[in-house]
């Protein structure tokens, strides 16, 4: 278990190592670009020679493989700790909106602070308290004690849905303005959406309409990710879901 074999490995590492570790995993998290210095620096408002300097680092803890100007993944290590921190995170979310009564767009950068204070017994806790959640407020998978990350099999990209009914699984909680804006149209884990076909000879072939009835610009659809609303699970053909988790498991 994580829980159980983090602690050794955790000694000497900085809260600014455990974020890098952890914006490293969530990069591809949902079949996004692997991390590299100059998306680093942007993430955490930082110079690349600053980013680059710390990657050094913890590749020399046998924590991440990096070379220059490449990208930046995670050793077998790294992912276990990352995955440690993640679960942390996304417990507190949880916990934050349905106990404290945050708003979704709040929750962040409060489960940040917290993550690195809080003890595993209070992890395991709350865990408990919230029931095993499956899933964050935001729709990210909440990685079990174990390791383990479970993802909706028939889950893809709403830009690459074609025309149907589908239902949110994740929203990206990678702004609060977003989260507001959709919290505003209806559209968080669980809505319901409709890929619509337009006419021939549109330069945009197809529509996106929410619960209210307005149409979802480009920008709005690369946020979120969707599964078919009447398909029974595990039989999709969106195509990011599987079951992963501690590389050494």
């Amino acid at each position: 278990m994580i829980e159980g074999r983090r602690t050794a490995a955790l000694e000497g590492i900085t809260p600014v190592v455990e974020d890098y570790l952890k914006a490293i995993w969530s990069a591809t998290e949902w079949d996004g670009p692997p991390a590299t210095v100059s998306s680093l620096a942007e993430r955490f408002g930082s110079t690349r020679p600053t980013v680059s300097a710390t990657l050094r680092r913890l590749a020399d803890r046998g924590l991440v493989h990096h070379e220059r100007y490449g990208h930046a993944t995670l050793t077998e290590d790294g992912a276990r700790l990352a995955i440690f921190m993640v679960r942390r995170h996304r417990l507190l979310e949880t916990y934050l909106v349905e106990h404290l009564d945050y708003a979704w767009d709040d929750i962040h950068d409060e489960a940040e602070r917290l993550e690195h204070a809080v003890s595993d017994m209070f992890i395991e806790r709350i865990d408990a308290l919230l029931g095993r959640p499956r899933a964050d407020p935001h729709g990210d998978p909440i990685p079990r004690a174990d390791g383990r990350v479970s993802y909706p099999g028939d889950a893809g990209p709403l830009v690459d849905a074609t025309p149907g009914v589908y239902r949110v699984v994740r929203v990206s909680d990678s702004g609060a303005a977003r989260l507001r804006h959709f919290a505003g149209l209806g559209i968080g884990p669980g809505a319901t959406l409709e890929v619509r076909a337009r006419a021939s000879g549109r330069r945009d072939r197809r529509s996106v309409v929410g619960p209210a009835g307005r149409a979802l610009d480009p920008e709005d659809q690369q946020a979120i990710i969707v599964r078919p609303a009447h398909r029974s699970a595990g039989e999709g053909t969106l195509g990011l879901g599987a079951d992963r988790g501690d590389p050494s498991s």
